[in-house]
């Protein structure tokens, strides 16, 4: 048995910390069976157990259910998990995450939003690909987030684990400030909106 991880709040999180540990081939497709098991300490885990799709090497990740159920954030088009921060994915990662969703926008969608993007050049499944692409990027923008202390004005350097997160704090610092994690949210949610964006400063 695989070794126990700690809680995913949602299944997104756990799919999406699936997707962020490849297997050796360097594959990320994995379409596992999902179930509900019993750990030897007597708690709950939700064992995520399939094939990597391209050589087939058994992968297995076992998710420690949550002590409580996580209600997701109110109000959010789309959430990973409640008001604590992850214990699974670290906020370099989440950053890194949100700019790939975000990258997968169209250009006319990303400066005019829903409403006034082309419909020649955007039909009603690329606007819903965009849509749900922008609500993923404020869903981890806002676990960034979350790892800020309330008294803070930043991430603190000893919540950033990866290799991922290290480099872009190396190279880019003031991303994990909490006024520019709330700049660039607010610009994905007046896109979301339907609310052309202003011009930037």
């Amino acid at each position: 048995m695989s070794a126990v991880l700690p809680a995913a709040r949602s299944s997104a999180e756990a799919r999406l910390y699936v997707e962020l540990h490849p297997c050796d081939c360097s594959e990320t497709q994995f379409e596992p069976q999902v179930e509900v098991v019993a750990l030897a300490d007597g708690d709950l885990a939700t064992r995520y157990q399939g094939s990597c799709a391209g050589c087939a090497t058994a992968r297995e990740f076992l998710f420690r259910l949550p002590a409580e159920p996580v209600r997701p954030s109110a109000g959010a088009a789309f959430s990973y998990g409640g008001p604590e921060p992850s214990q699974l994915i670290d906020p370099g990662e989440w950053l890194a995450v949100a700019d790939r969703y975000a990258a997968l926008v169209p250009a006319d969608f990303a400066t005019a939003g829903p409403a006034a993007a082309d419909p020649v050049t955007l039909d009603p499944a690329q606007r819903r690909r965009a849509t749900a692409a922008l609500s993923r990027a404020v869903a981890a923008l806002d676990e960034v987030r979350k790892f800020i202390p309330a008294d803070a004005d930043e991430v603190p350097a000893d919540a950033i684990s990866s290799e991922i997160g290290r480099r872009m704090r190396r190279r880019e610092p003031g991303r994990f400030r909490r006024d520019r994690l709330t700049a660039l949210r607010d610009t994905y949610t007046t896109l979301l909106s339907g609310t052309p964006a202003g011009p930037p400063d």
